[in-house]
């Protein structure tokens, strides 16, 4: 008997693992039959899960914990047993912003404290207070940028604009003159840059590498009654996810996200993304990025809990959130480690034994306990340096001096 799932998703690269589970018969071998629903806006897709327009969301990891805590409407508890990627946003400005920087791309990315300072000298030059583009308040994307321009001295909430508007927008906003620069999950920094519009900036992967991207989201009620559909949902993404990684699969994949049911773009512009070749100005060599974006590898998919709470880390920084215990709590159980391994129990898939880590204490590849298999762990490394320890979340606030 075939289960039908309504999974609601914007036209980012990171629904490859949706897109592929439906397309590559993983779903199906798992008798599920996936009908993705192609939506433009964040706030939409919010509504749509916590409404029960849909059973499960691809889902912004910010999003996912400001809704549970009360912080997006009337507090709906959430819950993300699986993570659908890491890394993959890009910052880019207008190419007039841009001529204020570091005139070679390559090293505005590589070197991102560097670029911070650059861009917050910028900032008094320009014509007026910059305004960048963030596709939701509570996106990964927003706080990351936060996080940088902050290191630079730079207050986001009065030195800049941070203006919200639905990633498939962005291009036209710049275009318009509207937004001076924005930051958004690939391919939509690529197709500024193929446009003429826009230069490189920085990229997620060098500001948190490994940082938490998007997860799929289930609302909580939901996904308690429903574990065995749950679970062979979460049996047939981690299929995907590792088909996904594959390098000889990413033309495939770039191919079948270009289709206008996905993500409409052109093949070649969503390939830079998935295997992490940036063209940072139009018409330049491309830079090689291989950790751009992740889906399988490095147990990229399980959701550790001192993620959830690095995010709830930074709305309480900012003001977003009073921070308290309870709050805190809320916070990290929107992360389910527990479902993930009971759905990927008889699966070979290798999973961390704990479900906690000190968050950007990694440097070089590290060789970690398992449940079962080999498993390696990549950098996690802040570009500042800073760890997180999911159980002083008090001292880390306490090291920022002042909002910034």
């Amino acid at each position: 008997m075939t289960t039908n799932l309504r999974i609601a998703f914007l036209p980012l690269n990171d629904v490859a693992v949706l897109a592929a589970a439906r397309e590559r018969g993983f779903a199906e071998e798992e008798g599920l039959a996936l009908e993705l629903l192609r939506t433009t806006s964040w706030a939409t897709l919010r509504d749509r899960l916590v409404y029960g327009q849909v059973q499960a969301a691809h889902m912004l990891a910010p999003l996912a914990v400001a809704v549970t805590l009360g912080l997006s409407q009337q507090p709906a508890a959430l819950a993300a047993p699986y993570k659908l990627g890491v890394n993959g946003n890009m910052l880019v400005t207008s190419r007039d912003f841009a001529a204020a920087l570091d005139p070679d791309p390559a090293s505005r990315i590589t070197d991102p404290l560097a670029t911070a300072h650059d861009f917050a000298a910028a900032i008094g030059l320009w014509r007026r207070k910059p305004v960048i583009g963030v596709v939701h308040r509570f996106s990964s994307h927003a706080l990351m940028l936060r996080y940088w321009l902050a290191s630079a001295g730079v207050d986001p909430d009065r030195d800049v604009v941070l203006r919200v508007l639905p990633p498939s927008l962005t291009v036209e906003a710049l275009h318009a003159g509207e937004i001076d620069g924005f930051i958004a999950g690939e391919p939509w920094g690529s197709a500024a840059i193929d446009a003429g519009l826009a230069e490189a900036v920085a990229v997620g992967e060098r500001i948190w590498r490994r940082g938490v991207e998007k997860v799929l989201a289930f609302r909580q009620n939901w996904m308690e009654e429903n574990p065995e559909v749950v679970d062979r949902l979460l049996r047939a993404l981690a299929r995907a996810a590792a088909w996904c990684d594959q390098p000889e699969n990413h033309d495939a994949l770039a191919h079948l996200l270009s289709d206008p049911r996905y993500v409409d773009q052109p093949a070649d512009l969503i390939l830079r993304g998935l295997t992490g070749r940036i063209v940072t100005q139009a018409g330049e060599a491309p830079i090689a990025n291989p950790d751009f974006m992740l889906f399988s590898r490095e147990a990229t998919p399980f959701p550790w809990r001192s993620q959830a709470l690095w995010i709830y880390s930074q709305l309480a920084r900012w003001g977003m959130v009073e921070h308290s215990a309870e709050n805190a709590a809320k916070a990290g159980d929107v992360f389910r480690p527990d479902v993930f391994r009971r759905a990927l129990a008889l699966s070979d898939v290798p999973m961390p034994g704990a479900s906690m880590k000190l968050e950007g204490a990694v440097e070089l590849p590290l060789a970690v306990g398992s449940r079962k298999g080999d498993l390696t762990l990549g950098p996690d490394r802040f570009f500042d340096g800073r760890v997180f320890d999911p159980e002083r979340i008090e001292d880390y606030l306490a090291g920022f001096t002042q909002g910034p």
